[in-house]
Formats: C-alpha cells, structure tokens, sequence
C-alpha cells in the first residue's frame, strides 16, 4: 500500500510525463551510458593489447629472422672458405717438331717428344694450402696398331711457380688396356652398329695418376705445369690435365652430406648467436649506467607522484577551508 501510495504522489506531484521521465528514462539513459563507456574502455584498452602484442611479436619475428639469415650466412662463409673446389680441369693441348720441315726428309711422324704448357692460374694461388689433391693426365687414344704396339711409354710433369721454379716433379708409365684377340673381335662385331653410326670410337681412356697427395707449398704456389709423354710413336686423340681434391674429417662430412651439415651448422651458429645476445643483454641491464638510469627514473616518478599527491592534499585543505569559513 506504501508503495501505491508514493507511486500516486509522485503523479499528483510531478505529473505523469515528468514522473516517467525521472524514474524511468533517466535511469534506462544512465545504464546505457555506463555500459557503453564500460565496453568502449575494455574495447580499446583491448585494442591497445592486441597492437602491443602485435608490435612485440613483429619485433619478436624480426630479430628471429635476422639470426636466421645470420646464421645462413655465416654457414655459407665458412663453408665456401673451409671447403675447396672439389676438381679443376684443364686442357692439354700437345705440341711437337713433326719429321721433314727442316732438313727437307720423307720421314715422317714426330721427331721429338710431345709436350705441352698448362697454366693452372694467373692469380697467386689456386689450390688450398694443407689439402692433398691427386693429380691426373687423361689421354684419349685410338686403338690403332701403333698404339698396340708401342707397350709402355713415360708421362712426366713439372710443377712451377709463376718465377719459374719448380717445385715438385713426377714421371709415370701408361700403357693401353690389353684385350685379347677374341674379345677385341667379340666386342666390335657387337659394336658395328654404333661404330658405323658414330655414337662409338675405337679408342680409350688412358688414366694416369701423377699424384696421389700432393700438397700446395705455403710460400710458392704452383702456377705452371709442363707436360711431356716421352714416346715419338704415341698417336693420341686429345688430353686433359685434373687436379682433384682428396677430402677427409669434416670437409668429406661437410661435402658428401651437405644437407645435414648445412642443418647442424645453422643451429650451431645460431644457438651461441643467440647466447651471445643473451649474454650481451644480461651484462647491459647489469652495468652501472643501466642502474643509474633506472634509479634516476625511479626517483622521478616518485617526485611527480608525491607532487600529485602534495597537489591533492592543498586542494582538499582549500576546500576544507573554504566549507569551515562558509558555515
């Protein structure tokens, strides 16, 4: 009853339209408001969040994407600097006095030994220091029954300095791979077809190894090579001078399983990369400038705090005066 009572007091009173107005626009007004202020500060303080942690996370990536890249390239360095060109290949072109220019005679044929110049490099240094190489003459050679018949025959090289000085030497026999008649007459009456068409020759590849270790000199790189095969009757099609390096301990690992040292060497450098940067960071917030800064800031902010708070405090006297003196 009170409360039909008050209800038909505040009508009589204020009238319906100023009465609904006060108790029941109003507070609906007032709910809104604070809602929407309540969900626009949680929106943009969760707006805020999010940039923060996008900004942090952008810088985050960042940083990982430069280690990374560091890491690759470091990796790639050491690899091209550690780890040498596994063969270089040069061509032999012989050279001889041929029989009958000069003193005008009908014999034919080479009247000295067939040589040849090699230059290997013009820069200082081709071949790494403290890595052995095996060094080999390829001679491609017919067949034919001079070859047949010349049995064996002396390959000899010399290897110079670009000031003429040699520095190591080696004399090797060769000699074509024998076959016996029947299997000489087997292997070309199956091989007719392609001899005919010309996909195949009679000819083969004589290997000779000249150096089965041989390292470069630490002062007096090897610049030149002279070649000599020490037989007037050797018929041979061309020739081919291969330096190839003999790798063992971590440059064979690093060569022959390269994905897997690629992927071992990347997290190496980029754990102690990282390390490093740990360390760096620890000893920065730890050094006495760093200390002073923040000890600077921290006084700082307790001096704007307690002049706030000196601020608030004269207010509130003032106003505390002004209500004393009022009464």
């Amino acid at each position: 009853m009170a409360i039909i009572f008050s209800l038909i007091k505040g009508l009589y009173h204020l009238g319906p339209k100023e009465y609904i107005k006060q108790h029941f626009k109003l507070p609906l007004i007032k709910f809104i408001h604070n809602s929407v202020a309540l969900f626009k500060n949680r929106t943009e303080t969760g707006v805020n969040n999010i940039k923060e942690i996008l900004i942090r996370g952008t810088i985050i990536a960042l940083i990982t994407a430069i280690l990374v890249w560091l890491s690759i390239l470091m990796y790639i360095t050491f690899y091209y600097v550690y780890v040498p060109s596994v063969r270089h290949e040069r061509a032999v072109y012989l050279k001889f006095k041929p029989c009958g220019i000069y003193n005008c005679a009908r014999e034919k044929g080479m009247c000295s030994f067939p040589s040849a110049h090699v230059q290997l490099t013009t820069k200082q240094q081709l071949l790494m220091m403290g890595q052995p190489y095996k060094v080999h003459l390829e001679l491609e050679m017919p067949e034919s029954p001079a070859n047949r018949e010349l049995g064996m025959f002396m390959v000899c090289v010399d290897f110079q300095a670009k000031d003429g000085v040699t520095l190591a030497n080696s004399c090797r026999s060769a000699m074509l791979h024998y076959k016996s008649s029947l299997l000489d007459t087997l292997y070309k009456l199956f091989f007719i077809p392609f001899f005919i068409v010309g996909s195949s020759e009679e000819k083969q590849t004589v290997d000779v190894e000249l150096f089965s270790d041989y390292e470069e000199s630490e002062y007096k790189p090897v610049t030149d090579i002279y070649v000599e095969i020490q037989s007037k009757h050797i018929e041979i099609y061309s020739a081919k001078f291969s330096v190839n390096a003999e790798f063992s301990g971590l440059r064979y690992v690093m060569f022959n399983w390269p994905i897997l040292s690629a992927a071992l060497g990347i997290t190496a450098n980029l754990f102690f990369i990282a390390l490093s940067c740990l360390m760096s960071w620890y000893q920065i917030i730890n050094s006495e400038e760093y200390c002073t800064l923040s000890q600077s800031n921290k006084d700082m902010e307790i001096f704007e705090h307690g002049k706030r708070h000196q601020t608030l405090t004269h207010c509130f006297h003032m106003v505390l005066t002004i209500v004393v003196c009022g009464f």
